[in-house]
């Protein structure tokens, strides 16, 4: 693949509005941009998705901009690589550290695209001209205020809602969002908030004809989430729980799940998301691809998995108005009657903006093979 430079970014972006959940609140979005190229010219890009602080897992931002300048460009750069998936097993001897790992690997997979003619849905296998997407909604400060900002997204079109719960505040909710939308397609996303003590309490969540409760459980544990699963109607959808294609056949193999949202960041790049893809459409397990505030990079990446055929339930993947006064792609990611389009052009098919990432970058770091 000819790869000659490699460059890291770090990026602050404001967003909208606050998010929060039940690991708290964020409007600062701190990332890292990877950017490939190759000695034609070309650039590949990717997004890492790791947070500023460690909430969703162990990894960070500071730990990512460690671990891609430190171990994985040097890797990379040492290696005489001819496809994608051979990174996850390059970077094999590095222990977990799964989102920096995604970040270096999209951008390989953004520029093997390029360097094929062809787009980044297709590289991967995807069927797709047109994707389906749902809209994720954090904790709101009353339950009014929830109800209408859940009625302005459905009246842009979005086909799924899902809203973050967490103890205290989760029956009152849904009850209220059942009351007013009584058809719509609903799941609750409970960021590991409770445990098997709850189990009574989640038992009420069946009375609202959820689409699915997410990751209600530990996020490191697939056996209680098999017998909490075994207590409910609603079907469990695991999140954090999978980091690998042998997390998701465990869980699978265990009963602990009945869907799997992928996360690219999460399983540590497209080549394991696709794997992991590919044994739940064997075994029938509905997947969809949640989000993590990505900026348009990650969002891109994103809408090319999706097209992947299992992907059959609304994923995260929203418009880039959604979260962003001014993204970082060209055109922006736009959503019409709950569809984005998956796009035909090379790579991700959206061209990175570059004033728009010089002036959101806070620091820079650049390695090339001639030193």
């Amino acid at each position: 693949m000819d790869i000659r430079e490699i460059i890291v970014r770090r990026m602050k972006m404001k967003m909208k509005q606050p998010f929060t959940t039940s690991f708290g609140t964020m409007q600062d979005k701190h990332f890292l941009l990877i950017e490939i190229k190759d000695g034609s010219g070309r650039s590949g890009w990717g997004e890492s998705v790791a947070f500023d602080a460690p909430w969703y897992s162990e990894e960070t931002v500071e730990t990512n901009w460690h671990m891609i300048r430190d171990f994985l460009v040097p890797i990379l750069l040492d290696a005489d690589l001819s496809h994608p998936d051979e990174v996850s097993g390059l970077f094999s001897p590095i222990r977990k550290n799964n989102m920096a790992k995604a970040a270096v690997e999209g951008a390989v997979w953004d520029l093997y695209a390029k360097q094929q003619g062809m787009p980044l849905a297709k590289a991967l296998g995807g069927t797709r001209q047109q994707i389906e997407v749902g809209i994720s909604i954090g904790i709101q400060q009353s339950v009014e205020e929830l109800t209408e900002v859940v009625r302005h997204h459905l009246q842009e079109g979005y086909k799924r809602i899902k809203v973050k719960i967490k103890p205290g505040k989760e029956i009152e909710i849904l009850s209220a969002l059942r009351q007013s939308f009584p058809d719509i397609a609903l799941m609750a996303d409970a960021n590991s908030a409770y445990t098997l003590a709850d189990t009574a309490l989640l038992q009420r969540l069946d009375e609202f004809n959820l689409m699915m409760i997410e990751q209600p459980l530990a996020s490191d544990d697939i056996i209680d989430h098999a017998i909490l699963q075994k207590e409910l109607k609603t079907p469990i959808c695991l999140d954090e729980s999978i980091h690998s294609l042998e997390d998701a056949r465990k869980a699978v193999e265990l009963g602990s799940t009945k869907i799997i949202n992928i996360k690219i960041g999460r399983v540590g790049g497209l080549t394991e998301a696709r794997k992991i893809h590919d044994y739940c459409m064997e075994k029938g397990i509905p997947v969809w691809c949640g989000g993590m505030l990505e900026a348009g990079i990650g969002r891109a990446h994103n809408i090319a998995l999706t097209s992947l055929p299992n992907f059959i339930l609304p994923g995260d993947t929203a418009a880039s108005s959604r979260y962003w006064e001014k993204d970082i792609i060209q055109p922006e990611v736009v959503m019409e009657d709950g569809y984005i389009n998956v796009p035909e052009d090379p790579g991700i098919g959206y061209e990175p903006d570059i004033a728009s990432i010089d002036r959101f970058m806070t620091d820079r770091w650049s390695f090339s093979k001639e030193g």
